[in-house]
């Protein structure tokens, strides 16, 4: 691993990151865990093993999609039912036939991002919530449903409303409740500005111009911290380790070991990509060309980016999991070097891993 090691240093050095945690496993053995950097440049903290990061869209795969499959389980969710059986709101409306496996296939014709925090920002808090369900009723649709791939964070904002309207609890209550603790899991976690943050390690990100300060220990996505850190499209935060437990739970129930969280048929029908595209149910999958897992993951695998410059990749045949945190949008999320650095990462892995 030591073309793993010399291209994280060099991640380091030519600033695609001022810090980063990389780790790597395969058949149920770490192989490569390791921290590089600054977890804070303007501090000087080193990063550790024990970085806690803003996960972004790590949420969808991690804590949103679980918290359907869980609700699946129990009878009180299903993939081809119409969204508007549990928002009566949406009834009338272009969404109102959106199904659930059309919100996690990003097939749902809802539209990718919008700044909603511009105006929320400006309300009282206990209005946001309220006004952003408003926003999501009334976005019209931008393709018929079904009809197109369009990776959207508005579709998960319309999942989280579902999971709390079904389970009768905040998402980062649900998941922590039924997925994270059995798991024993006390480091993968949701943080709700209305409170103290716990006392972590975290990695900073942005220096933003608009909350004017580092965020550390808040989430960093904008639609996510107005409404105050709970969002089913981002707000997650972890560490490697944790985050490997849970990655590693999915990999072993799927190949048929017992689980107190996850079902092996429920996983495998969620590791299913979505006929002629590169999606599973709340996953990405390898694109054919210029895929952030490289050349040699095997066409069956899953996995994920965040905006934050966080990642994880699964090679469900092989049994190797690869997650990179680092915070490569601190100071400013001004800087995409990671795009070319992931391939060339992933590559180092798997050829050392298949060698």
């Amino acid at each position: 691993m030591q073309q793993v090691h010399d291209l994280m240093k060099r991640g380091v050095a030519g600033k695609v990151f001022p810090g980063g945690v990389l780790l790597v496993s395969k058949a149920d053995t770490v192989l490569f865990f390791r921290a590089y950097g600054k977890a804070n440049v303007f501090t000087g903290r080193a990063m550790t093993r024990d970085t806690v990061f803003d996960l972004a869209s790590l949420t969808k795969p991690l804590a949103t999609t679980p918290a359907v499959m869980k609700l699946m389980e129990t009878g009180h969710l299903d993939l081809d039912q119409a969204i508007g059986l549990y928002l009566p709101g949406l009834k009338g409306t272009d969404k109102e036939a959106i199904e659930i496996q059309h919100l996690l296939y990003h097939n749902s014709g809802m539209p990718d991002y919008r700044p909603y925090f511009r105006i929320l920002a400006k309300l009282p808090f206990e209005m946001r919530e309220a006004r952003l369900r408003e926003f999501l009723i009334r976005e019209p649709l931008e393709s018929r449903v079904g009809d197109q791939v369009r990776y959207s964070d508005l579709g998960f904002m319309l999942l989280r409303w579902i999971v709390e309207e079904v389970s009768h609890m905040r998402l980062d209550r649900f998941v922590a409740e039924k997925i994270y603790k059995p798991l024993g899991l006390l480091d993968l976690f949701f943080i709700d500005r209305t409170i103290e943050p716990p006392h972590k390690r975290y990695a900073a990100t942005e220096k933003c111009p608009w909350r004017n300060q580092v965020m550390e220990g808040a989430v960093h996505d904008d639609n996510a911290y107005v409404i105050g850190g709970i969002a089913g499209h981002a707000g997650l935060f972890g560490t490697a380790g944790d985050l490997h437990r849970l990655i590693n739970e999915l990999l072993w129930t799927y190949h048929g070991q017992p689980s107190v969280v996850f079902q092996q048929p429920l996983l495998q029908k969620f590791f299913k990509p979505l006929y002629n595209k590169e999606r599973a149910l709340g996953f990405d999958m390898p694109s054919t060309r210029g895929s952030s897992a490289g050349r040699y993951f095997s066409r069956k695998s899953v996995g994920h980016l965040g905006f934050t410059g966080t990642s994880f990749w699964m090679d469900l045949e092989r049994r190797v999991i690869v997650i990179l945190l680092t915070n490569r949008i601190h100071p400013s999320r001004n800087n995409d070097f990671i795009k070319a650095f992931r391939p060339h990462l992933h590559d180092a892995v798997m050829a050392h891993l298949l060698s």
